[in-house]
């Protein structure tokens, strides 16, 4: 990624990975060890320490976690945090090693009390992560930040200063001697932007890119083979089991237990409980799928699926049927890589292929944003509830945000920090 983007117009600016897997918890396609963190340290474009995201080895006095956190103070690099729900001593302890930001604040409250001992809080609006108006009165458009009454300077200096100077980026701020880098708009109340330049160089006007296109190196690795129907049953075992309940707008998750009525000795979707079944394949080995189950996207036919699963980026999917499921991802196994939705009853089988490293697609953004909207569509059209259901589900693999998440080698309990059976002794 950073040749590619070696020579480009645009600015871009990297992280070393802190986490590479996140956790010991799920096959990732490499390891970072500390050797090829010094490495990427020492380069220039890399300009902070990526999210900690193991915060219990900050706390436990993880000897190789703090290596990277010394590491990254002796080149002058920041370290993003990842702490949701941190509080009081804990969060004491994993600010003094030297992490200064975090973007997993819930409430107010909490935010409040990471700035008080010296953070700094990134207020995220993402697709599938909607914190701000539980944290202050904005979102991540400064027109509504604006609109809330707060000055405007300060406003402004969070979009574009902050930033900036917190990671040493070189990025003009209109200072004597820097990069003529800025954004014209049309008015302050509107906020449309109607230019962007770069380094005195107009490169989008009116809602248009004037960049050309670049060709780019693609890599990916994709050693997963078609699956069978078969290989995503659930023998019953007569006891209730563990549900991931999704929260509609946020990343963290909540454990159900519930019982599901067996069918031909396996256990199954139920959706008149809106309970679905979710399988994590790993796309580095050729392995058996890791299935449990999960509440509240609201499909009432088919599957949806994706090779975007934070951190390590194992297939993930979520259906109505094993069948389905199973169609679903050997779609993605065949695109090496991609989001799908499929569905048998309405002739749905539509995909968004994503070849650089499963991740990124090499189309222009207006044909990815025509095919993300078009896939999004057709989930909802299956009875998919959430706001976004893909960005939803490429967080469910990611263990390092409780309550409950599937990787590919099972269910894991975020809070406990372990793995927990699919099957459940009682109900709750």
């Amino acid at each position: 990624m950073i040749e590619n983007a070696f020579g480009m117009t645009p600015k871009f600016y990297f992280s070393a990975p802190s986490c590479v897997p996140a956790t010991p918890f799920e096959t990732s396609g490499s390891q970072l060890t500390l050797d090829d963190m010094e490495t990427l340290l020492k380069m220039p474009e890399i300009k902070l320490l990526g999210e900690m995201m193991n915060f219990p080895g900050v706390i436990f006095d993880d000897p190789e976690v703090l290596k990277k956190l010394e590491m990254a103070k002796r080149y002058h690099k920041p370290i993003d945090g990842h702490s949701p729900g941190l509080r009081g001593d804990d969060l004491k302890k994993y600010i003094s090693a030297g992490i200064t930001t975090d973007h997993e604040c819930f409430t107010q409250v909490e935010a409040l009390e990471k700035l008080s001992l010296g953070m700094k809080i990134l207020i995220r609006e993402g697709s599938a992560a909607k914190n701000f108006d539980d944290l202050i009165p904005i979102n991540d458009l400064v027109r509504r930040a604006l609109a809330t009454g707060l000055d405007r300077i300060k406003v402004f200096q969070m979009a574009c200063i902050n930033p900036v100077t917190h990671y040493g980026l070189d990025v003009g701020c209109l200072q004597p001697g820097d990069a003529a880098d800025f954004l014209v708009i049309d008015d302050f109340d509107r906020i449309h932007i109607h230019q962007t330049v770069i380094n005195g160089e107009i490169v989008a006007e009116n809602d248009r890119s004037l960049l050309p296109p670049k060709p780019v190196t693609i890599s990916n690795r994709f050693a997963a083979t078609p699956k069978q129907p078969r290989d995503f049953f659930v023998p019953d075992q007569n006891r209730p089991v563990n549900i991931i309940h999704v929260i509609d707008g946020q990343l963290i998750t909540k454990r159900l237990q519930d019982t599901l009525k067996p069918l031909d000795g396996r256990l199954t979707a139920d959706i008149t409980k809106d309970i679905l079944k979710i399988a994590v394949v790993n796309r580095y080995e050729d392995l058996k799928p890791a299935v449990g189950f999960v509440r509240n996207f609201g499909l009432k036919y088919g599957a949806i699926a994706g090779s975007i699963a934070h951190d390590s980026h194992n297939i993930i999917a979520v259906g109505t049927t094993d069948e389905e499921i199973c169609t679903a991802v050997n779609l993605i196994i065949e695109n090496k890589g991609g989001i799908c939705a499929i569905c048998d009853k309405h002739h749905i089988r539509e995909i968004l292929p994503l070849p650089i490293a499963g991740l990124m697609s090499d189309e222009d953004f207006k044909t990815v944003a025509d095919q993300y909207t078009r896939i999004d569509t057709l989930s909802k059209e299956m009875g998919a509830t959430l706001h976004a259901p893909f960005m939803t589900l490429s967080f469910m693999a990611l263990l390092v945000i409780p309550e409950i998440k599937l990787s590919d080698k099972g269910l894991f309990d975020g809070a406990r920090f372990e793995f927990i059976d699919l099957f459940a002794e009682t109900v709750d």
